[in-house]
């Protein structure tokens, strides 16, 4: 789980750790990514521990819940520079595709949709399965405790929701994530050949040698 806030008291990590505890509940291991200390995108070399620590995370993960603060109308300078760390492929390893993906948003003012909408843009870009639902909390201040928990609340109600829903995905994509996400433009760079075009192929040689 990716949160795009450093404040002490930052709302998309108390959401985040909100969706932690449902998915636990849910009967899922969870791992919530600390972004402090993570360096701006290539100041350093990959090979900065938090950078090593993100994309390990991400290779770890089968599905993400990334939550971002709306700043200025999109998603944070912090979100975003977690998500740039991770390639789109290191060798022949993917650390994002074919992971399902929940997006979700903490606004300060009325509720909007701007981050969630560039979180699916970003997810899309990464190869990930984003499943439908979404959160999206206005004036999140009002929404947590003096203890930090969440209020119950058609936010929180919405919450549970994506996280089952995430759930619900991952567990039907799990054996078929690979299969989803191959794709014939990189069968055919990689020089795999389809068993079937292979067949057509070796059933048409006739037509190749009398032509």
């Amino acid at each position: 789980l990716l949160y795009g806030s450093l404040r002490a008291r930052s709302f998309s990590r108390l959401l985040v750790e909100e969706a932690a505890r449902i998915l636990q509940a849910l009967g899922c291991e969870t791992r919530i990514f600390d972004p402090r200390d993570l360096p701006l995108p290539d100041a350093v070399g990959p090979e900065h521990p938090k950078v090593q620590e993100l994309r390990a995370l991400s290779l770890w993960s089968e599905g993400q819940v990334w939550c971002s603060p709306e700043r200025h109308g999109a998603i944070s300078g912090i979100m975003k520079a977690q998500i740039d760390w991770i390639p789109l492929e290191v060798g022949s390893v993917r650390p994002t595709q074919g992971r399902t993906l929940a997006v979700m948003q903490v606004s300060g003012g009325s509720q909007s949709f701007n981050a969630v909408n560039t979180l699916r843009l970003l997810g899309r870009w990464m190869r990930m399965i984003t499943i439908p639902n979404q959160s999206s909390v206005a004036m999140a201040y009002k929404e947590f405790d003096e203890n930090d928990r969440m209020k119950p609340s058609s936010y929180y109600d919405r919450v549970v929701d994506v996280m089952e829903e995430l759930v619900k995905f991952t567990l039907l994509t799990r054996d078929s994530a690979d299969y989803l996400v191959d794709r014939y433009s990189e069968r055919k760079a990689s020089g795999r050949i389809p068993e079937h075009v292979a067949l057509a192929a070796e059933a048409m040689k006739h037509e190749a040698a009398s032509a």
